[in-house]
């Protein structure tokens, strides 16, 4: 890989998700050393403002608006950033979506589907689509969001959590098939992340147990026991460790960002 002058590997960067929240922040994260970042999201408006943003600070964005439930989307994507960067290094597997809340017994089975064909078969799309160049490059790697809500329960949310915890198969699975052709690929899971979407969570959580949001926000921060939310940041400092070569070893691994709020 050639290198910046900050001395950091110029790394081709698939974001998926890039738009907003902690695919953004991963975006412009990555773009802040050096590397070359694309940014995938269906909303081109909100990718040509992330892009706006990483150019102004210096940094080189690709925007390709993409649907990761859509197949042929997700390989014109892949097809205009080849053309334009010839390979690519490392994806960025973040899209998803909230999911419906509510017991399960009362969900709407269609919000059900869409949950897990943005949250999983999205997953499957995109690395289907991009782990081929990398076969044939003999080299990559993949980093997929997921959640500790994956790995424990959450009131109301067994929707979205049935797709976090069905992408540690994936991603344990996926590592073993693509190892031998030096592609690598880890979980990470966030937990409790401060954002939108955490404050639409626990407005639901309140709202479903006839609490108050304050009373909500208090327990989250006292399961971790460094008593704080995680940030989008924290996220993105993770994953930039886990597509270096510094973390040449990891492979199928699940790795918490949750402040500690999950350890295992």
């Amino acid at each position: 890989m050639a290198e910046t002058s900050g001395g950091q590997s110029s790394r081709v960067v698939f974001v998926t998700g890039a738009s907003q929240g902690i695919g953004r922040v991963i975006a412009e994260t990555f773009a802040d050393l050096g590397d070359r970042v694309v940014l995938a999201a269906r909303d081109e408006a909100k990718l040509a403002e992330v892009a706006g943003e990483i150019e102004r600070n210096g940094g080189r964005a690709l925007v390709v608006p993409t649907d990761v439930t859509d197949p042929t989307s997700l390989s014109h994507a892949v097809a205009v950033t080849l053309k334009q960067h010839g390979r690519i290094d490392a994806v960025i597997a973040n899209s998803g979506i909230g999911g419906p809340s509510g017991v399960l017994w009362e969900l709407d089975p269609d919000e059900w589907d869409h949950t897990f064909a943005v949250n999983v078969k999205g997953v499957f799309l995109t690395a289907r689509a991009i782990l081929p160049s990398m076969i044939e490059r003999r080299s990559g790697s993949l980093v997929v969001i997921g959640s500790i809500s994956g790995k424990r329960p959450l009131y109301g949310r067994t929707a979205y959590g049935s797709t976090k915890a069905a992408l540690v198969g994936l991603v344990r699975t996926l590592a073993t098939e693509a190892g031998p052709f030096g592609i690598r690929v880890n979980l990470l899971s966030p937990g409790f992340v401060a954002g939108p979407r955490l404050e639409w969570v626990m407005a639901a959580q309140a709202e479903a147990r006839e609490i108050d949001v304050a009373e909500v926000r208090r327990e989250f921060e006292a399961e971790s026991p460094l008593g704080r939310l995680t940030t989008a940041q924290d996220i993105a400092d993770t994953a930039t460790h886990l597509v270096s070569e510094r973390s040449a070893a990891i492979t199928g691994a699940d790795i918490n960002v949750n402040s500690g709020v999950v350890m295992y």
